[in-house]
């Protein structure tokens, strides 16, 4: 991503007026994520949630967040969100984040989306996970204080992920951290998903208890990981909720059986819950290809992307520090 204009302050040229001296703002890159093994657990523990083991890794396809001291807590998207800020997984990390540390959490956010809703790819917690960041910038916190990871698993399960990963494997609900592994940069997925509609995660999760599919073997993906052996990586990708989210919106598995049929793709499988389905490819052409025919050929949402490792601050268009 090259350096933003130092002239150029996204809050102001989106209408937010920040209070703070011209040029203060931040810019966070806020990658998305798939999910190489997701094992949703029959097990629940006494508040209702699955045991869930995960391992994840970015991409660079990512969301942008400008975020800048102003008078009051404001978080505006583009494209503008449906529904208040007050619901939006940054507004509630910012707000959190005053809570854990006695302070007015007083920012102007802007929010330049570009992964999708409702599609399994984290843009919400990664989006929230971008706050907190920005946030320990200003403020001068440690993100590795133990309050930051206790706002982070407030906030959702994969938002711990996005603060310290990738890749890695979580476990607990799939918000603990259990171990990272040497990341697979530039390999080429694809991403595919309906053009519209989704599958919401309760309901998922309520569909799965109702007819529980058996986690696939963790270990040898964990092994694989730490080999650091990509051939073995993406043969034991796997995912049990991929036949839930393929009841709960056909179309998902109409998806998964085209790329499945697709030449030079090496892995297949649905990200989280859906609806966004990935192959993991064997060059970017492929990867590009057939984001071209699902869009033209099937109407589909589709994209090329790399799998990535990096967070990247800037302020005042100069590239500061990467936070892995």
């Amino acid at each position: 991503m090259p350096a933003p204009n130092p002239a150029f302050d996204p809050l102001r040229a989106a209408g937010v007026r920040a209070e703070a001296p011209q040029g203060r703002f931040m810019l966070i890159t806020a990658p998305a994520k798939i999910n190489l093994y997701l094992g949703v657990h029959e097990q629940t523990d006494e508040e209702g949630y699955h045991g869930v083991d995960t391992v994840m890794t970015t991409l660079d396809i990512a969301d942008t967040l400008a975020i800048a001291p102003s008078d009051r807590l404001m978080v505006k998207t583009v494209p503008e969100a449906d529904f208040p800020q007050e619901s939006n997984s940054a507004y509630k990390a910012a707000v959190a984040m005053g809570e854990a540390f006695g302070r007015e959490p007083n920012f102007a956010i802007l929010i330049d989306k570009h992964i999708p809703i409702r599609a399994g790819l984290g843009g919400p917690s990664t989006d929230a996970a971008a706050t907190i960041m920005g946030i320990c910038r200003y403020w001068g916190v440690d993100p590795r204080d133990e309050r930051i990871d206790a706002v982070a698993r407030s906030i959702g399960a994969d938002v711990p992920f996005f603060l310290y990963g990738p890749p890695a494997h979580l476990d607990g609900r799939g918000d603990t951290m259990r171990e990272m592994f040497r990341p697979l940069t530039g390999t080429p997925v694809a991403l595919v998903k309906p053009m519209t509609g989704g599958v919401s995660t309760v309901e998922a999760y309520r569909r799965f208890d109702e007819s529980p599919q058996p986690a696939g073997e963790l270990e040898p993906m964990l092994d694989a990981m730490r080999a650091h052996d990509e051939d073995a990586v993406f043969s034991h990708v796997s995912n049990n909720l991929a036949p839930v989210a393929r009841e709960l919106c056909p179309e998902i598995g109409e998806i998964l059986d085209w790329l499945r049929e697709q030449p030079d793709v090496r892995a297949v499988d649905v990200c989280g819950s859906g609806a966004t389905v990935f192959a993991v490819c064997k060059t970017q052409m492929a990867a590009e290809k057939i984001g071209i025919a699902a869009m033209k050929e099937h109407g589909w949402w589709a994209q090329a992307a790399k799998m990535e490792k990096k967070w990247t601050f800037y302020r005042c268009g100069l590239a500061l520090e990467e936070i892995f």
